[in-house]
């Protein structure tokens, strides 16, 4: 007779109703891919619009044409595109623009994808870049304490850090702390 360990086996492969028997590939929608050569052409269009002075329908155009189907340089240089329209919006007409953005025909849904696109700039403005290094110092205490040096390469993450974390603030103001949670929910990434 063959002994088994009746602890090695897993009772979940077993169940027809169980999780680990789902597909989970069924969850996340099926997109169309989306080329960078569309995307830049999509960026040129919207940068356009922003020379004109209508930053408010530059940004509703960046919202409404995100590239799910993107691959990952398409997806960063429409990031960099909507983050030069945040950059190039003043603080005073943040509230006034996401209110009108939300009273629009699918504004909550844009301003789900705005904040996909805050969360998205504040993770790439916080890795560092190859025009910056890290050093790590141990202290007296036991702990070591990371430092970045920075070897030029422009404005640094500070500025759009700050420029995002104020257009986070106003957009929890309008949308409401539900929109945090359906981004985090949502398996579309931008």
């Amino acid at each position: 007779m063959a002994t088994t360990n009746w602890r090695t086996i897993n009772i979940d492969l077993l169940d027809p109703e169980s999780s680990s028997n789902f597909d989970i590939s069924s969850l996340a929608p099926a997109l169309p891919p989306v080329s960078a050569v569309e995307v830049q052409s999509l960026a040129g269009q919207i940068k356009q619009l922003l020379r004109g002075g209508d930053a408010e329908g530059a940004l509703r155009g960046a919202l409404e044409n995100a590239p799910y189907g993107g691959d990952t340089g398409a997806k960063d240089v429409h990031l960099a595109t909507v983050v030069e329209i945040l950059q190039s919006i003043k603080q005073s007409e943040m509230s006034p623009m996401l209110l009108r953005l939300y009273g629009s025909d699918g504004g909550p849904e844009a301003l789900d994808v705005l904040m996909k696109y805050l969360y998205k700039g504040m993770s790439h403005s916080s890795q560092p870049t190859a025009a910056s290094s890290r050093t790590i110092s141990p202290q007296p205490t036991g702990f070591s304490q990371i430092h970045s040096i920075s070897r030029g390469g422009g404005e640094g993450g500070g500025q759009a850090m700050s420029v995002l974390l104020s257009w986070h603030e106003k957009l929890v103001e309008i949308a409401g702390p539900g929109s945090i949670i359906r981004v985090m929910t949502d398996r579309r990434t931008v």
